[in-house]
């Protein structure tokens, strides 16, 4: 099948050419790495791939076998880090189907960081038909039960120059490996480290955008956070560094005993997918959802009061951890007994429940891969 350009009510997209794999996985050998997948580890047979440069714009879509990238030693990515991200999970319905979870907002996402990092903007139905063919060509990888097949679409810039500039060429890619559950036994509250050597983001900087500078800026307080014992780090604000932002990976929310939720303003924070669909469904049952600073100082004062009843993280991997523990250099408290709370897991089971077909869809946010 050729490549060509379609447009529908001023929507552009590409079709792709599918080229299967010529030694795809065998059933035996599948089976045997979906027993226990963990994460990131284990790969499917398959990739999208589609390619822009200025001249022909995005061309060349397929689905073809996973492979490297041959990239000259002068690639731009390589020196001045224009690449960007997204992640999102495929999952089994128990009637067989395949459901994605509100794709078109991963792409919108991907948009906004190919714009912050001067990269060029893949069409929104490009990105979306991209996950769509992979997850038809790999559906046979998806995990049962509560396994899920996680889906990472990226760009690099691979124009071969070594000068400062936006690049002229990219490619967009996108690969897949299936998961097991985040949580074996369920979720258990996570202990994590206030960082007060190292920001995040700063105003007018890159901190709402998925690139993989944000991560890689993150890892040595990571680090830190585990040679004090904590599973994760949380981050405060770069100017008064009062102000909590995020974990190093996820958003963060607070529940009070009014029953109300807040969660830190968007700016310079990644604009969570999950994050986005929790207040919306902390909404829809009547909460009280604030989007508002908030110290570290109030953090503790308010968990010593009783005030706090809980707090907790979000993201795509684990959609929601419990916070049982807070630690820095200023001293140590605990939330809710170190337990996890009524409010995180009642969220948490309403939103997985909606991302495997297994609770109506009120929010529109499933698509589901014929």
């Amino acid at each position: 099948m050729g490549i060509s350009f379609d447009a529908v009510d001023g929507s552009v997209w590409l079709n792709f050419d599918i080229q299967p794999a010529a030694n795809p996985t065998s059933a035996t050998d599948r089976t045997a790495k979906l027993a226990n997948p963990g994460f990131g580890r284990v790969f499917t047979d398959h990739m999208a791939i589609v390619r822009y440069d200025q001249a022909k714009g995005w061309h060349g879509a397929r689905i073809e076998a996973r492979a490297n990238f041959p990239l000259d030693p002068a690639t731009a990515v390589l020196h001045y880090a224009q690449e960007i991200f997204e992640g999102l999970k495929a999952y089994k319905r128990d009637d067989g189907g395949v459901n994605l979870f509100r794709p078109d907002a991963n792409a919108r996402r991907f948009r906004n960081s190919a714009d912050r990092m001067a990269m060029a903007q893949l069409p929104e139905p490009v990105f979306i038909e991209a996950v769509e063919q992979l997850v038809r060509a790999d559906r046979d990888w998806i995990p049962g039960g509560e396994g899920s097949l996680y889906l990472r679409p990226f760009m690099i810039a691979n124009e071969v120059f070594l000068g400062v500039k936006p690049s002229a060429e990219y490619i967009f890619a996108v690969i897949a490996s299936p998961v097991g559950s985040y949580f074996k036994g369920g979720p258990a509250p996570v202990s994590i480290w206030v960082s007060e050597n190292y920001t995040r983001a700063a105003i007018g900087g890159t901190g709402s955008v998925k690139c993989g500078g944000n991560y890689a800026a993150s890892l040595r307080a990571q680090a830190e956070a585990i040679e004090r014992g904590c599973d994760q780090v949380v981050f405060l604000d770069a100017l008064e560094r009062r102000y909590i932002e995020e974990l190093g990976g996820m958003n963060v929310f607070f529940v009070f005993d009014d029953g109300s939720l807040s969660t830190p303003p968007l700016g310079t924070i990644l604009p969570g997918i999950t994050r986005d669909s929790i207040i919306a469904l902390a909404k829809a049952s009547g909460a009280q959802v604030r989007e508002e600073p908030y110290t570290i100082e109030q953090w503790r004062a308010d968990a010593a009061s009783g005030r706090l009843k809980e707090a907790f993280a979000c993201g795509t991997a684990a959609v929601i951890s419990p916070i049982g523990q807070v630690r820095s250099a200023s001293g140590d408290f605990s939330i809710n007994g170190g337990a996890a709370g009524p409010v995180a897991m009642g969220l948490r089971k309403q939103l997985v429940d909606i991302q495997y077909g297994r609770a109506p869809d009120p929010h529109n946010w499933i698509r589901n891969v014929a």
